[in-house]
């Protein structure tokens, strides 16, 4: 079952991102034993499971989050954070637009910014600080 899900994710994850892709650069793709990175223009998407890894939004890139278990450490300035799944532990330096929290049990805290916060999960802790 572990298998299938990691499987079904990147999949989901692959249909999101080319659905959405308008712009005529080529994605950046990475994949391998600390998840999947899919960066098309100025969006990260990201899906593991059970993985602890670094992101870096530079300065102003938006970050989409799928998967379990994941502890990331988030750099730089996000300006929109979209994080779905359960059970991820995510840590940012900074998000200056929108934090929308769809998941379940996560736990999110970022150190900057006042972003427009939005929880329409179950479980969730988000904070400040």
């Amino acid at each position: 079952m572990h298998v299938r899900s990691w499987r079904l994710l990147v999949a989901a994850m692959g249909a999101t991102v080319l659905a959405g892709c308008s712009d005529s650069g080529a994605p950046t793709v990475t994949a391998g034993s600390s998840g999947v990175q899919v960066e098309i223009a100025n969006t990260i998407n990201y899906g593991s499971v059970g993985t602890t890894t670094e992101i870096d939004c530079a300065d102003g890139k938006s970050l989409t989050v799928g998967g379990s278990n994941n502890t990331l450490q988030v750099k730089g300035r996000c300006t929109n954070v979209n994080v779905g799944g359960a059970d991820n532990k995510l840590t940012f330096a900074e998000i200056t637009d929108a934090l929308n929290v769809v998941g379940l049990n996560n736990t999110v805290s970022y150190s900057a910014g006042q972003p427009r916060v939005e929880d329409t999960g179950a479980g969730n802790s988000i904070r400040r600080g």
